[in-house]
């Protein structure tokens, strides 16, 4: 793409909050999130000139009191979006106790849209947001025994 960059002056929220997750499956259905790829070391930075994705120049400078991290969407619009992910993601990984905890694990996380793998017996939950956010969403599961960490 050319011309001007797309100045992106803010972090408008979490891909993790529910809120913003549903508006960002959304737009993706309709191929319209687009992603930066940025190292642990970008993330730290206030400002920085970066490609989506899809090619699109961007210009990000960001107030000193925001942090770029994995999931930060920069923009939310009606018709498109643009989320932070960082190439060496950080995973949040939980056992279910039994079938009946994985199911109902799976079913939770597919609920907030978080993005998941499965490694063997373990559900892993990519962080995009505070881990500390996730533990908080899963603790009756975590105090009941249902699910445990599965670092």
């Amino acid at each position: 793409m050319t011309g001007e960059p797309l100045r992106l002056e803010r972090i408008v929220g979490e891909a993790a909050d529910p809120a913003i997750a549903e508006r960002l499956h959304a737009l993706a259905h309709a191929n319209a999130v687009e992603s930066i790829v940025l190292g642990r070391e970008d993330a730290s930075r206030h400002r920085l000139r970066v490609m989506t994705d899809r090619g699109r120049d961007c210009a990000i400078a960001l107030p000193r009191s925001q942090r770029l991290c994995n999931g930060a969407v920069l923009l939310l619009e009606e018709q498109r979006a643009i989320v932070v992910r960082l190439s060496d993601e950080e995973w949040l990984a939980f056992r279910p106790r039994d079938l009946t905890a994985a199911l109902e694990l799976g079913y939770f996380a597919g609920n907030m849209h978080w993005r998941i793998r499965i490694e063997g017996a373990r559900l892993e939950v990519a962080l995009e947001g505070p881990e500390q956010d996730y533990l908080d969403r899963l603790a009756p599961l975590i105090a009941d025994g249902r699910i445990a960490r599965g670092d």
